[in-house]
């Protein structure tokens, strides 16, 4: 059976293995994790770190928001309308 971990957990080991206090095969006997899953994982990490401080990332963070903003100004006329007419 093939397990599944949170991006939680995920997270956590792989910050240990940036700690650098122990090996990676260290930390993934700790955390009963195969090593090279470990490893994918922070490679994974370190691939998607430069988008964290990316103006791109932002800038599509504000522009999700203000879509689910006018979205919800949608629905919410929505009801108003249909409550008028069940009235």
């Amino acid at each position: 059976m093939r397990n599944s971990y949170s991006p939680e957990f995920k997270a956590k080991v792989v910050h240990e293995v940036l700690r650098e206090d122990k090996t990676l095969s260290q930390v993934s006997a700790a955390y009963e994790v195969h090593p090279n899953l470990v490893g994918q994982w922070r490679d994974q990490a370190l691939a998607g770190m430069a988008s964290l401080f990316s103006r791109a990332k932002e800038q599509d963070w504000a522009a999700r928001e203000a879509a689910h903003e006018q979205e919800k100004q949608e629905l919410y006329a929505e009801i108003g309308r249909l409550t008028t007419q069940l009235s």
